[in-house]
């Protein structure tokens, strides 16, 4: 499936300066890690519970200290119930990076 601009924009923003896109962990992707490698994030805007919980079982994998699932914004509340039942500790945020939930 084609990455959208939007999507491309936001793991661009995420990775940062010197932070890397499409990163490898164990047999998974996720979207972006940053330079100090202390912040992952995964960017998911399909909206599907199976995808978001997937999206955070890829965060659970990683060894970074913070955790970030970046959704739309009318799928927040999805984002952090698939963060909780993952048992995954971590940020859910959206697009435009005007709100944060810490779960």
């Amino acid at each position: 499936m084609v990455e959208t601009p939007a999507h491309k924009r936001a793991k661009a923003k995420a990775a940062g300066k010197g932070g890397s896109k499409e990163v490898r962990v164990g047999q998974k992707r996720v979207d972006a890690l940053t330079a100090s490698k202390k912040r992952v994030t995964e960017v998911e805007r399909s909206g599907n519970m199976e995808s978001l919980k997937a999206a955070a079982r890829r965060l659970k994998a990683t060894r970074a200290p913070q955790k970030v699932l970046q959704v739309p914004n009318q799928d927040m509340p999805k984002a952090k119930e698939a963060m909780k039942s993952e048992k995954v500790k971590g940020t859910v945020k959206n697009m435009s990076e005007t709100r944060k939930w810490s779960v």
